[in-house]
């Protein structure tokens, strides 16, 4: 009351005048430096803190060592923003500075929940591979953490981007005017992002549908390789010849392709021989036997030795083959069909291929010719093997 006998404003006019009066250039560094070590001290807590549980637990170290410069710049932000209450500026010049510093803090807190949600999702992504090595369940795991990883990067960064741009008035407006003619906009948007929307629910598809999973062994436009890497947009596909296949998600959700260690690892392989019908099959079972018998290559699951076909003077024989892995079942594969060619050659050569050639001199017309041919044909021992007859 006494403030306002003679003139109503006093009482304004000496609040702002005790404010302005703080605001001078030693105000604002003391209110900097009480600022900036507060920070500083939240720092070093935190610091010790997580060195002291690290000497426990590995993980507190690794969590220091990821989000330690992200969390001192936003935590150096905040105390600079708050100091810059006390700037001896004019007020257009302090909005402007609050308006940079708010911007570098969403950036900086941007790259802090960033790295942070990046430490969870790699502990995760190791504990899998340190346990179960392989198994099916750590590579669905890994698959859809990988997805889930950079889906969330992306909209942490959109976000950010957005709340920066979101900062500026003239986007404010731009951004109520496209609000209001959100129709069109968005169908405009659809058509125009028709693709990389495409391959973005596709790769969330893979991820949670298990079609193909990070290590599985596929066969994709016949290419067979094994699966490095599943993004939002492609599948990087890792071919038997240390060539990389490169193919957008949507491919692997509109096309057939083999998937060979979709229920597990563990296949099955098979090797064919044309051999003489004077092979003995029995023995050739009990090498197999033997064979597999000598390597780590072979699983123990499964194998077998039948005769397929007989045909064009010849027996197909099959010997079937287990490994846990496809890399495996190669090798294995080839070392069964080395060996068994070494074998055949030095423990029973009447087995080796053969093309029998029957040369007839004719006799008379065509009809003894014939006659004289059939009659020689159902002689001797030899007569039940197939054989090609030339006149």
């Amino acid at each position: 009351m006494f403030l306002t006998t003679d003139d109503g404003n006093i009482g304004d006019n000496v609040t702002q005048a005790l404010e302005e009066g703080w605001r001078t250039w030693t105000g604002f560094g003391l209110a900097l430096a009480i600022a900036v070590g507060v920070a500083l001290a939240v720092m070093v807590v935190v610091s010790v803190a997580l060195s002291l549980i690290g000497r426990r637990g590995r993980w507190a170290a690794e969590l220091h060592a990821r989000t330690r410069w992200p969390f001192r710049a936003t935590l150096l932000v905040i105390a600079l923003l708050i100091a810059s209450i006390a700037l001896p500026v004019g007020q257009s010049l302090r909005d402007g500075v609050h308006h940079s510093l708010g911007i570098v803090l969403i950036a900086s807190a941007a790259w802090f929940l960033t790295r942070l949600f990046l430490f969870f999702v790699d502990s995760g992504t190791k504990r899998y591979q340190r346990h179960g090595v392989d198994s099916f369940s750590s590579r669905k795991v890994r698959t859809q953490l990988q997805i889930i990883r950079r889906l969330v990067v992306a909209v942490i960064v959109i976000f950010a981007v957005g709340a920066i741009l979101m900062t500026f008035e003239s986007v404010r407006a731009v951004g109520a005017s496209v609000l209001a003619s959100a129709g069109v906009a968005s169908i405009v948007a659809g058509l125009a992002a028709q693709s990389i929307l495409g391959n973005l629910f596709a790769g969330v598809q893979l991820a949670f549908s298990e079609a193909i999973r990070v290590g599985d062994v596929v066969v994709v436009q016949g290419e067979y390789g094994k699966i490095r890497e599943i993004t939002l947009s492609y599948v990087v596909l890792e071919v038997w010849d240390q060539r990389t296949l490169v193919l957008p998600c949507t491919y692997f959700t509109t096309t057939p392709f083999e998937n060979w260690t979709k229920l597990g690892r563990a296949l099955i392989g098979t090797v064919y021989f044309d051999l003489d019908w004077r092979v003995d099959v029995d023995a050739l079972r009990g090498e197999v036997d033997r064979l597999l018998s000598t390597t780590d290559l072979w699983d123990g699951v499964g194998s077998g030795v039948v005769v397929t076909d007989a045909s064009a003077g010849m027996l197909q024989v099959r010997v079937m083959v287990s490994a846990v892995d496809a890399d495996k079942l190669w090798s294995l594969r080839c070392l069964v069909r080395e060996q068994l060619a070494s074998w055949v050659r030095r423990e029973h050569p009447d087995a080796l291929p053969l093309q029998r050639v029957r040369m007839d001199e004719p006799t008379g017309g065509p009809r003894d010719s014939v006659d004289a041919m059939s009659a020689r044909a159902l002689a001797g021992a030899g007569a039940a093997l197939p054989a090609r007859s030339f006149v």
